[in-house]
């Protein structure tokens, strides 16, 4: 009974000679008549609670629907986050994590990477992909927030600087390239270059368009087209209609194109962006679409997967790279990277000789073929920072642009 209720007057009755039995009928009747209220009152969401499964089960399907991919990238993370180390590894699930709080808003995540562990203090690193990798987090989480957080680009812009004042873009191997050593490193490692290197030229155009300074832009543009000179990496490294071809060698030990050229995906979508030249652009498309054709022997026939490489972080973020500059003429791309990503989910549909997404704490393995090792990396490389950061940075990408995708 209301407050308004149990407060209301009722008046005294009027005195009688003789003892008037009315106040008890009425007291009788006013109680049976709030039973038959509470009775009422109480059935009322019985009713209610008996209509609602089939709708609770609709709406439950469809925001499953919409937010797997959500939940996958925070489970993934949740044990990057805990795995974390300040350097490359860092950064390439700092990436993903941008991507993710771009389509969750979950303060966490920035309370993470710009507080709690400062992107602005990561290592620098060795080769100049170690830089390049924090430079791009640094760029992903400056766009994601709104672009008001400058010290990301402050930073970012020494890093960049820093590289290029110790001689790592240079032309001494016959063309225009960033390298993991400069010409006047001495070391026992031999010098190449291949894709990864080469995101510090994609760190560039993101500067160019933070900064406005041409300088950047320059960089950039040299690296893919050379001078009167010397030429860059595309006429050295594309041989036309998707496909490039570099020296061969291990990933991690000198293989120029690790990615089978998609790695250049990111930094022709960079400079398109930039340029707005459809050279840039029609290349891209080529080579996504040459490289995610099974027939060509990169990806498997149905679920997708690198069948021979590590990284599939970055190969992932390379392929959706493209996919943001070219959308329709890359529809098909969102399906297949979602069932390559069903296949690390499942462990195969379950038939994969190793654990590549262990359920208990999310860990997911470095190489995601059936046995787990891709060009040369270990098998038992599961939920370390390196394997966690690289899935991090793919399911946090992916679940950005299919959640934008609905």
């Amino acid at each position: 009974m209301s407050s308004k209720n149990k407060n209301k007057h009722h008046p005294e009755p009027v005195p009688m000679k003789k003892k008037s039995q009315l106040p008890l009928i009425i007291g009788g009747i006013a109680v049976v008549c709030i039973v038959i209220a509470l009775v009422i009152i109480f059935r009322k969401p019985e009713t209610v609670v008996a209509e609602q499964p089939k709708v609770q089960t609709s709406l439950a399907a469809q925001v499953e629907s919409k937010n797997k991919w959500i939940e996958r990238a925070e489970a993934v993370t949740n044990l990057f986050h805990v795995v974390y180390t300040p350097c490359w590894e860092g950064a390439y699930g700092a990436i993903g994590d941008a991507y993710l709080f771009a389509a969750t808003k979950d303060s966490s995540l920035l309370r993470f990477h710009l507080y709690q562990n400062d992107l602005r203090r990561m290592c620098t690193g060795t080769w100049v992909d170690d830089r390049a990798w924090v430079c791009l987090a640094e760029f992903a989480w400056w766009n994601v927030t709104g672009k008001q957080y400058n010290d990301l680009i402050i930073d970012a812009r020494s890093r960049y600087l820093e590289a290029k004042e110790e001689g790592r873009l240079s032309n001494h191997e016959g063309f225009w390239s960033w390298y993991n050593w400069s010409p006047t490193h001495r070391v026992n490692e031999r010098i190449f270059t291949n894709g990864a290197i080469n995101q510090m030229a994609t760190v560039a155009c993101a500067l160019y368009e933070a900064t406005g300074e041409k300088q950047f832009l320059e960089d950039a543009l040299l690296v893919w087209n050379g001078d009167k000179k010397t030429p860059g990496v595309e006429k050295t490294l594309y041989k036309g209609k998707g496909v490039w071809q570099g020296k061969p060698g291990r990933a991690a030990f000198g293989k120029q194109i690790a990615w089978n050229g998609t790695e250049y995906c990111a930094l022709g979508a960079a400079l398109y962006r930039v340029t707005k030249d459809e050279k840039y652009k029609k290349i891209v498309v080529e080579t996504v679409q040459h490289t995610m054709n099974p027939a060509n022997g990169w990806v498997d026939a149905q679920d997708y997967y690198q069948i021979a490489m590590d990284g599939n972080g970055a190969f992932v973020n390379y392929l959706l790279d493209a996919y943001a500059i070219a959308p329709d003429e890359l529809h098909d791309l969102l399906p297949k990277i979602e069932k390559m990503l069903d296949h690390v989910w499942s462990n195969n549909n379950g038939m994969a000789s190793v654990k590549l997404h262990r359920e208990g704490d999310h860990a997911i393995r470095n190489g995601w073929n059936p046995h787990g090792g891709e060009d040369g990396y270990n098998v038992d490389e599961v939920g370390t920072v390196h394997a966690q950061g690289e899935a991090a940075r793919a399911f946090g990408v992916f679940a950005y642009y299919i959640t934008k995708n609905k």
